[in-house]
């Protein structure tokens, strides 16, 4: 679309405060920036961090605010500094994570660890996300889709696929490898892990069989409560709950010398625990956020696998229902936004 043939105003839903409803609105196209590109939106994914931001569980210091951090569109223009050719040419479908600025130059940028970098912006948070019909993004964190993929079945890959893999490197070559919470993350890892050769065993809400039958039919050799033992000790296990309590349970259920990876941007408070749960080199470790390295990673191995996304899908003015019923558990898989 050439520049001129944009339109003037676009849709948006607006995050205003915690405790105040999300809304459409209509807003300016926004233009593009120095580094930056435009890029039509084409579908959005939720994740829980959304639901994050929208309980004031993790901050939004200047709203309003556009959420919205798993987005699938295409290019249509670039700001100073960006050509729009290979990769960034107009017309080419792109992903844009949470993540979405570093300033390239503090030391854990240049030490390999970007998702670290104190001035670090993020999608969704400190920059308009994609629960709008048009959203700018840096041009060095927006990622090439594999063909493999139509844009809603893209959308969970760019958080809930790339934080999982990072949480899942982060297990080393654990084979028998635990869930915590059988959502967007869980059935795209369940696939991999599985590809991979390890063992899956999956944990669900109590009396959640919806999602236990789910992670059986995509391969979990297991599937139970959060609070039930599996029937072997794990080697290591990812929590993708925001649930403190579950950390105790997951070193309980882990052999000596195992991992337990913590998977979210905001959990609720670990209780305290003997020190015994711990001992024997148990550790407990946390992901924070992603590297593009990441995000290039798992677009490269997901054709492989091939990992299938299972997505229900709302239109913009339902990303509300969405969110509540991401809340309430009330489906498998992963929620989309089709724009």
């Amino acid at each position: 679309m050439a520049q001129s043939a944009l339109p003037d105003q676009m849709r948006a839903l607006l995050f205003e405060g915690v405790g105040r409803p999300l809304r459409v609105v209509q807003r300016p196209v926004p233009q593009p920036g120095p580094g930056q590109l435009l890029v039509r939106v084409q579908s959005c994914g939720v994740c829980r961090t959304d639901l994050h931001l929208l309980d004031g569980e993790v901050t939004i210091d200047s709203p309003p605010r556009v959420l919205g951090h798993q987005i699938i569109g295409t290019i249509v223009s670039a700001g100073e500094g960006v050509a729009l050719e290979g990769p960034h040419r107009e017309g080419a479908r792109v992903g844009i994570p949470w993540l979405g600025w570093t300033d390239g130059e503090c030391e854990y940028c240049l030490s390999g660890r970007e998702n670290l970098c104190p001035r670090a912006r993020f999608t969704g948070r400190d920059i308009d996300g994609g629960y709008a019909d048009y959203t700018v993004a840096d041009a060095r964190y927006c990622f090439s889709i594999p063909e493999l993929y139509e844009s809603l079945q893209a959308s969970p890959l760019m958080c809930a696929g790339v934080i999982g893999h990072r949480a899942l490197r982060m297990c080393g070559e654990a084979q028998r490898l635990g869930l915590y919470g059988f959502g967007a993350s869980a059935h795209i890892l369940t696939q991999v892990a599985r590809w991979q050769g390890r063992e899956v065993y999956a944990f669900t809400r109590e009396g959640d069989e919806a999602a236990q039958r789910f992670a059986l039919e995509l391969g979990a050799v297991w599937a139970g409560a959060s609070t039930e033992a599996p029937p072997q000790k794990l080697h290591a296990s990812i929590l993708l709950a925001p649930v403190g309590a579950l950390v105790p349970l997951a070193l309980k259920a882990t052999v000596p010398g195992g991992t337990v990876v913590c998977g979210g941007i905001h959990m609720s408070d670990i209780p305290s625990m003997p020190y015994e749960l711990l001992w024997e080199e148990r550790s407990v470790r946390s992901v924070a956020n992603l590297t593009r390295l990441d995000a290039e990673e798992l677009l490269a191995i997901a054709p492989q696998v091939p990992v299938h996304t299972r997505v229900s899908t709302y239109e913009l003015e339902q990303a509300p229902q969405a969110l509540e019923d991401l809340r309430a558990g009330r489906f498998t898989g992963a929620a989309v936004i089709v724009l």
